[in-house]
């Protein structure tokens, strides 16, 4: 094992790209023979994935499960040792280690830093122990300096770790970002800033002449390069993208667009073969091929949401027209009768919620969340998926198609079909039974996109000199 210095991505806004740069550099240092993982002291994000290793199991962010695939290493717990996934706009479940933390989850957002440094600190060590590299991404921005920030400063002082500060210059205003937050962070953050990164750049970069060498004299960070406006094939960190790039005549899947939809990144290669359109209203659901509902951290609020807007009426009636309506975890509890919620994870006080009553099945919320990767028998052909739910799924025995070692898994009824399963319709051959479209897997091809285009676009002798290569 060759030892290099941590590198990390810092990002002067939210949605800079700092997911998108991590996942690159891990695909290219990869190709350099470095033995690299990612890692995220925080992440907060509804999208997730099971990972089970020999050192924990669990849910991670999808971005460090798509950056560990990059990377060519099994995605691991201590990729992401605290996940927050937002409840409500004042609330968000803390997953610590892969597993919910009740405690953490109710205590005041200012009381939780002490408890939640030592996993992240510890998560850290652990990698960095174990590969040549570590590539560290940050969280928002640095320079937040009302909040007490462990995510960006605090860790790259404890890893030592060079950085990189990366801007959306399609935003506007890239240069005066990048100056604002070099001047806003700890000294012990800007002492590690070695150099930035102007991202999602369209036109002839010879045009930012001089600005890039003005910045340098400004603050020292060396100019690393610009990316253009890539149009690569990852899914969105929160998933509802419509990439537009299916063929001519292509089924049209219609998804509501929940507020709390959660594993939407699930239906990425599904987008590359039908036209998937986010509804927000009834139009929306017109000339629908199939109708999907997809998962949801907050069934109630959501359902709520779509009855606020007859988007429920609308899934009724595709289903009374025959058209396929196909429901996802959340989105299958919805189809059913009723939702019990005995635990307060709904926010019902013990109480009942009526769903779309499609299906002759209840959901009962318990205290024990499920996070379990699992292999499916789904009328005699197998399939692996993954499940992250509190709800358990009882009723419509007569309905069901699909069972895991844990029972029953989908049910069907005609043309309306649920699952509790997350991660089928990544699987091809499932896909292509259940609707009849052929998809494949874009996340190799996309992967050896961004290694290139870190060659192509980034200084790869700057990068080799930040990490003593």
């Amino acid at each position: 094992m060759t030892a290099h210095r941590p590198l990390m991505v810092l990002g002067c806004t939210s949605d800079a790209g700092k997911s998108l740069l991590v996942t690159a550099l891990c695909a290219w240092f990869r190709g350099q023979g470095v033995r690299v993982a990612p890692f995220k002291a925080q992440n907060m994000s509804n999208n997730a994935r099971v990972v089970a290793t020999s050192h924990g199991s669990g849910e991670i962010g999808v971005a460090q499960w798509l950056q560990a695939r990059a990377a060519g290493v099994e995605p691991d717990v201590r990729m992401n040792p605290v996940l927050l996934k937002p409840e409500a706009d004042t609330r968000s479940q803390v997953v610590v280690r892969g597993i919910v933390d009740r405690e953490l989850t109710a205590t005041p957002w200012q009381e939780r830093h002490d408890a939640l440094w030592t996993p992240m600190a510890e998560g850290f060590d652990a990698l960095a122990s174990e590969f040549d590299l570590v590539v560290i991404e940050g969280a928002g921005s640095p320079a937040e300096i009302n909040l007490v920030d462990q995510v960006n400063n605090r860790m790259v002082e404890h890893a030592d770790a060079a950085a990189l500060l990366v801007s959306d210059i399609d935003r506007g205003g890239s240069f005066a970002h990048l100056y604002g937050t070099w001047a806003l962070v700890p000294e012990a953050t800007r002492e590690r800033l070695a150099g930035y990164v102007l991202n999602k750049f369209r036109g002839d970069p010879t045009l930012l002449v001089p600005a890039p060498a003005r910045l340098t004299e400004l603050t020292g960070m060396a100019d690393a390069g610009v990316l253009p406006m890539l149009r690569h094939r990852l899914p969105r960190e929160e998933g509802a993208v419509e990439h537009g790039e299916a063929p001519a005549g292509a089924p049209l899947v219609v998804m509501p667009r929940l507020p709390f939809g959660s594993n939407l990144d699930e239906f990425h290669m599904l987008s590359h073969a039908a036209s998937v359109r986010w509804a927000t209203d009834v139009a929306s659901f017109e000339q629908a091929d199939i109708v999907l509902l997809p998962g949801s951290k907050h069934v109630v609020a959501d359902l709520a949401w779509m009855r606020e807007r007859g988007l429920d009426v609308a899934v009724a009636q595709a289903a009374a027209s025959g058209t396929p309506v196909i429901g996802v975890c959340g989105g299958a509890m919805m189809l059913g009768l009723s939702l019990d919620d005995l635990t307060h994870a709904e926010g019902l006080a013990g109480g009942s919620a009526q769903m779309l009553g499609l299906l002759p099945i209840r959901t009962t919320m318990v205290d024990e969340k499920l996070t379990v990767r699992s292999s499916i028998d789904w009328e005699g052909e197998q399939h692996d998926g993954y499940e992250i739910r509190y709800g358990q799924v009882s009723g419509g025995d007569d309905l069901v198609i699909g069972r895991s070692e844990l029972g029953p898994v989908a049910w069907r009824s005609g043309n309306v079909v649920a699952t509790t399963v997350h991660g089928l319709f990544e699987d091809a051959a499932f896909v292509d039974r259940l609707l009849g479209i052929r998809i494949s897997s874009v996340l190799d091809d996309t992967f050896s996109q961004l290694a290139d285009a870190v060659e192509q676009h980034l200084d790869t002798e700057l990068l080799r000199r930040l990490i003593s290569m």
